[in-house]
């Protein structure tokens, strides 16, 4: 008998699977930027501090998709209130991570886990959802822009070379201390 998916909020017994499921993510992110991201690995336990704000703070929630017993993606999500002057007083969701094992995608199991967020969000005030993507994960640009997310903005970077960097490539003299 084939399980249906189901969704529930996770709590922090849930750590390690996500930090399993991140993997995921590490994986993607690594290979296009190792200089940024570092490997997937298998010790999960890694990366517990890096979740479980997602699953304690008050303006934050994570939710879980199952399929029987077995977790098969996640979203993490939080309520963010601007406190800027200079931009219109709003409440918004942001979409922190999502994450989907390979066998369950396309099979709606992230665009329900974004619904599920983007309702999570409503009922925490949010008049407005918004995430960052990197521009190498085209795939989820797809997704996203499927569910109605638009490009509003761009944000750029720039390696800068420290001065051991530029005396390695004979830029500047190496200090002599």
């Amino acid at each position: 008998m084939t399980h249906p998916i189901s969704y529930r909020l996770a709590n922090i017994d849930d750590v390690l699977t996500i930090c399993e499921l991140g993997q995921t993510l590490n994986a993607i992110h690594h290979v296009a930027r190792p200089d940024i991201f570092t490997d997937a690995t298998t010790e999960f336990g890694r990366d517990i501090m890096h979740w479980l704000s997602s699953l304690q703070d008050e303006d934050r929630a994570t939710f879980l998709a199952e399929r029987g017993s077995k977790a098969v993606g996640f979203v993490t999500v939080q309520v963010v209130k601007s406190l800027s002057p200079i931009l219109q007083p709003m409440v918004v969701g942001r979409i922190g991570s999502i994450a989907v094992s390979e066998l369950f995608r396309g099979s709606r199991v992230g665009s329900t886990l974004m619904k599920i967020a983007e309702g999570w969000a409503l009922e925490h005030g949010a008049a407005d959802m918004r995430l960052a993507v990197w521009e190498f994960n085209q795939q989820a640009v797809d997704f996203y822009q499927e569910l109605g997310y638009e490009i509003r903005a761009f944000e750029m970077g720039k390696r800068v070379q420290t001065s051991a960097d530029l005396a390695v490539n004979g830029l500047v003299e190496a200090s002599s201390e």
